[in-house]
């Protein structure tokens, strides 16, 4: 990764572009120049989708329309994000080169179509891309408007054809030396599938074998890495070609295709695209869900990331294309800067007129006039970023993180028992998230192989896999004063998917003061419950319910907080406590229902002293904050229906919103207060 940093002094703003499809029509983008203007979009995307404009033919290559379009934007004030092409290459390309076109798992070779249909491994579909790459570097080193290169579009799927396998099997060699590491790695003498050559190997596939864990899980960490060395090819020839310009890469929302985490140290920034379901449940379980997903990417590099692409309207391939209601669209915006991001960007600036996405929402539709309700709201939340300017330079600090791991949740959800239809990964960490948003904490979303040391409070749901020294770092967490929240499930298995000896939580029985003994999968109609044993040291009072998984434990030291009301197990531990070296470990037995979260984790940050952003938060309301070397700048949310009375301690000072003491829905206030 490069050592370049954007200098910006105001939030970028605007969009992806796609003039390339109306180059027959000039008036078009001189009308688009004006409306940009008028919304305040100081930043476009441009050239994702663009290569079969930029390189009609093999090797004719036409950026003058390019070159126009970039110094027009620039000289009226507008900066560009330059994206390489190779999310969708042209029908030249694949019918010169057959190679490059996917094959799927069952071996069967891809026809020219869609997006990303195209291999990673194929040396003419790298030469290819490197080629225009480095052109267009070399065109655009020294524009003062390019900013930001945009590395591809959505990297996503994998490839199964010859060259692929040729490149897992070395890719094996390489972390295995030898195929007897490898059969005891991934226990290939279960169901007699032991391998006498590297040779032998081949990907995962339904026709084939997909039975071997190991196997499984290897053949999505080579995906990830020839990913990542496919992408830092594409940098690579950016740099050749002398562009300087930082570089990011678009991620999308809880995607399980690739880890994340290892495209995030080859690039600047982090970016992602934000498409929530609004309007189709609570407005405030939205709101958390897309919330977790901001922190996430900010917490790849602890740094502030980029939203690259969010829906103005209504995005056309969801199962119901939803309008977003009058306010949500700058809330929404608002909430992405909260979390951490510089800037707010759309899909798309201008409305396509033909093909797959022609009704995806735009900033301009069909239409093309700015008396729009979404052309003024993109006005409106345009504004109210300029207005909070003062905000750019500041960073989220978190006193709480949640490990939510890729890898773990890969082994996991292949793992055939204890339930093999619903484990709800995802949904466990996000009760967790809401509990400590609802308390008003900053939050970050780490993996295993970042450090707990900045924290006062770690929660690891669901940590089945143990990799990356987890166990280590969790334990010295703990008895150094750290306060640790683990659940059912955790702990199981190493990195290559091979259950643990001796007891789990593996290697922190002493730390949890317990040994998980059994595990009950619950069908889908049972349920069981958590019940408070009297004057316990949390103080809770109430039952909750309980679902999916019901971890049996047997205590060596730990403290019991709540048993199970009903099974077999009634009156075993359900919820522990045990305090090791300064710190508390608590251990949750059981997927229990939302409420128990927002009350446990109220009691645990109490007796604890861990303080939240703001003391009284009503339901419905989301509170965030940034902070500088001067300020903590807090951001109130409403994402409920109804109108708020929101008390504010008197050192704050409101810079953006209402200030007569409530809050309407999806409004947003900015208070500020001195640090020190």
């Amino acid at each position: 990764m490069s050592q370049n940093y954007l200098n910006i002094d105001r939030f970028i703003y605007g969009g992806d572009y796609n003039p390339e499809q109306w180059l027959d029509r000039p008036d078009i983008f001189k009308q688009d120049l004006l409306l940009m203007k008028k919304a305040h979009i100081n930043t476009v995307t441009l050239g994702v989708f663009s290569w079969s404009t930029l390189e009609p033919i093999k090797d004719c290559f036409n950026f003058t329309w390019l070159i126009d379009i970039i110094d027009k934007l620039y000289d009226n004030g507008i900066q560009v994000i330059l994206a390489t092409p190779s999310g969708a290459r042209p029908r030249w390309l694949a019918e010169t080169y057959p190679e490059v076109l996917r094959v799927r798992e069952d071996r069967t070779r891809q026809l020219y179509g869609e997006r990303h249909n195209h291999c990673y491994t194929s040396p003419a579909y790298r030469e290819r891309v490197r080629i225009i790459n480095q052109k267009l570097a070399k065109t655009f080193r020294n524009h003062p408007g390019v900013i930001l290169w945009h590395i591809s579009n959505e990297y996503r799927g994998e490839c199964h054809c010859p060259l692929c396998q040729e490149a897992f099997r070395n890719w094996l060699k390489n972390k295995y030396k030898d195929i007897d590491s490898l059969n005891r790695a991934w226990w290939t003498t279960f169901w007699s599938h032991t391998y006498n050559s590297f040779h032998q190997i081949e990907s995962p596939s339904s026709i084939g074998d997909h039975g071997l864990h190991g196997l499984n899980l290897d053949w999505k960490r080579f995906v990830t890495d020839q990913t990542v060395d496919f992408m830092c090819e594409e940098i690579h020839a950016l740099r050749d070609g002398g562009a300087t310009q930082p570089v990011t890469t678009n991620f999308m929302d809880d995607y399980k295709g690739l880890n994340y985490y290892n495209l995030a140290k080859h690039i600047d920034y982090v970016s992602w695209d934000s498409y929530p379901t609004w309007n189709k449940e609570d407005e405030i379980c939205t709101a958390y869900d897309t919330a977790m997903q901001h922190d996430l990417m900010r917490s790849m590099k602890q740094k502030p990331f980029l939203l690259m692409e969010s829906c103005p309207s209504s995005p056309n391939w969801q199962t119901v294309s939803k309008l977003k209601k009058p306010g949500l669209l700058q809330s929404a915006s608002l909430q992405a800067v909260a979390h951490g991001s510089n800037s707010v960007q759309y899909f798309q600036i201008r409305q396509s007129r033909g093909s797959f996405e022609k009704f995806h929402g735009a900033v301009i539709d069909h239409y093309g006039g700015s008396d729009t309700r979404v052309f003024n709201e993109v006005t409106e939340t345009g504004a109210s970023l300029i207005e909070l300017k003062q905000v750019i330079g500041s960073k989220v600090d978190s006193s709480a993180a949640i490990i939510y791991d890729m890898e773990n949740r890969w082994a996991m959800e292949d793992s055939k028992g204890p339930r093999n239809e619903g484990l709800f990964y995802h949904e466990s960490v996000l009760k967790s998230y809401q509990a400590l948003r609802k308390a008003a904490l900053n939050v970050d979303i780490i993996n295993m192989e970042q450090s707990l040391d900045s924290y006062k409070l770690v929660v690891a749901p669901m940590l089945y896999m143990f990799r990356a020294g987890i166990e280590i770092k969790l334990r010295s967490f703990v008895e150094n004063g750290g306060i640790l929240i683990m659940t059912y499930w955790s702990g199981i298995v190493n990195e290559t998917d091979l259950c643990y000896l001796g007891g789990t939580p593996h290697s922190l029985l002493d730390v949890f003061g317990l040994r998980s003994k059994e595990i009950d999968g619950l069908y889908e109609w049972e349920e069981n419950s958590l019940i408070p044993i009297p004057e316990n040291s949390l103080q809770l009072h109430t039952s909750y319910k309980c679902k999916n998984l019901c971890d049996l434990v047997q205590l060596n030291g730990a403290t019991p907080l709540m048993n199970y009301g009903s099974d077999f197990y009634q009156g075993t531990p359900a919820l522990t406590v045990n305090q090791y070296g300064k710190g508390y470990a608590y251990y949750i037995c059981a997927d229990a229902e939302e409420p128990f979260y927002h009350d446990l984790y109220a009691k645990i940050l109490a007796k604890h002293h861990i303080h939240s952003i703001l003391n009284t938060i009503p339901d419905g309301i989301e509170v965030t904050s940034r902070t500088d070397d001067e300020y903590e700048y807090i951001f109130i949310q409403n994402f409920s229906s109804r109108t708020l009375d929101i008390v504010l301690p008197k050192t704050m000072d409101i810079i953006y919103g209402n200030k007569d003491g409530n809050i309407r829905q999806y409004e947003t206030i900015v208070s500020r207060k001195k640090l020190f």
